[in-house]
């Protein structure tokens, strides 16, 4: 999908970044820009479909960036592809079962190298 620079900008002021570099013709993405990417490319069937997950009891745990190379920018190109990296189970302090998913996203150029990687941990509680 190409990254717009209206977007870019849309996305800094609604999180705060108010620096200045947001504003210019080719601006770079703000850190967690790429977040917006589950609206890109819609999977079908969903990824919470394929691992059968209950929407009710999930919840994020956490999700980190890395960038590899230059920042993307308006302009560029990305295409995201996404896969399971871990899937644990894990006993709660409440005594109950959860599963926790690792789910890494990474952002391609049309060269095929990688942009960035997103790691989404995916939190998904015992029914109650």
């Amino acid at each position: 999908m190409p990254i717009e620079r209206g977007k870019i900008r849309e996305f800094a002021v609604a999180t705060g970044a108010v620096d200045s570099v947001y504003q210019g013709p080719n601006p770079p993405v703000p850190p967690t820009f790429l977040a917006t990417s589950m609206h890109w490319e819609p999977q079908d069937p969903s990824l919470a479909t394929l691992l059968g997950l209950n929407l009710s009891r999930v919840l994020q745990g956490g999700q980190e960036y890395s960038f590899i190379g230059k920042l993307p920018q308006a302009g560029d190109t990305l295409h995201a592809e996404t896969s399971v990296e871990s899937v644990t189970d894990k006993q709660s302090g409440r005594g109950g079962q959860m599963t926790l998913i690792v789910v890494l996203t990474r952002f391609l150029r049309p060269d095929g190298s990688v942009a960035a990687e997103s790691r989404a941990t995916v939190i998904e509680r015992a029914a109650s």
